[in-house]
């Protein structure tokens, strides 16, 4: 059954609309026709233009894009929560980075979200027993992105990964909805333990560039950490930390610093 664009913009207004940015991308620049086309108004869904640029992008000569696809497919059937989470994610990028734009731009050009999606999919694996093929799935996001997530880690919806150099999350890490991280973090362990040992960011946290958070550790909700800081120790809610080692230094600012993307240390105690 074809769909109405009326139809579609009432069940999936976020695939509206890159539908129509796409072909206005198409019209105001008809060189990148051919990506579009096959990216975006090729598909039916922004599931299966998800599954399309995960198998695109992750290819190589260890495994086919068709093998890629059909497993990428496979996930968003069986977890209806992967599209809706790289909803919240499109949304989020477009209503924090003032580089974007348009919702178009994380789908086509921005490795932080295409990233995020190509985890959400190791990360179904993972749940299913099939290790293995998550792991290739990290390895493949490592090489493509210079992004290292452990298929193992939790992530919520809402993310937004800005630049996105250097990211590494680890296996036992808990990120909630709504975080905002810039490039090179580490959500790390502090050593050779092999038990619950990554660090478990709340809601609504901001993570500045370069930040590193170091062990089995609570970043509160609505937290921030400055960039370049060190964070060895639990952070309360609604507090900013800077340093290192990072220490209080004052309040989050605002309720959500992760939504404001404000890094700005004022008024802040030494």
């Amino acid at each position: 059954m074809a769909y109405t664009e009326t139809q579609i913009r009432e069940m999936d207004p976020v695939w509206a609309r890159i539908l129509r940015e796409a072909e206005d991308a198409v019209r105001d620049e008809p060189l990148l026709g051919g990506l579009v086309h096959q990216s975006v108004l090729h598909h039916a869904s922004l599931e299966r233009a998800l599954s399309y640029r995960f198998s695109l992008k992750l290819e190589s000569g260890e495994m086919s894009e068709q093998l890629l696809r059909e497993i990428a497919d496979e996930a968003f059937s069986a977890q209806p929560e992967l599209g809706l989470s790289a909803r919240a994610d499109i949304a989020a990028v477009y209503d924090r980075d003032p580089a974007c734009h348009r919702f178009l731009q994380p789908l086509l050009f921005f490795k932080g979200f295409q990233a995020i999606q190509a985890y959400r999919v190791g990360h179904w694996l993972w749940l299913e027993g099939r290790r293995d093929m998550a792991y290739f799935v990290q390895m493949r996001v490592s090489e493509v992105f210079g992004i290292d997530i452990h298929p193992a880690a939790r992530i919520g919806k809402g993310i937004m990964i800005d630049h996105a150099h250097s990211i590494v999350i680890g296996e036992t890490a808990v990120v909630g909805d709504n975080v905002s991280m810039l490039h090179s973090v580490t959500l790390g362990g502090t050593g050779k333990e092999e038990e619950d040992r990554h660090p478990k960011i709340g809601n609504g946290v901001l993570i500045g560039a370069g930040a590193k958070v170091l062990g089995n550790i609570r970043i509160g909700d609505c937290s921030r950490v400055a960039a370049g800081s060190v964070v060895l120790t639990e952070v309360p809610s609604c507090k900013t930390v800077a340093g290192v080692p990072a220490k209080i230094v004052g309040e989050a600012g605002c309720d959500q610093p992760s939504v404001t993307m404000d890094q700005v240390l004022r008024g802040c105690r030494g």
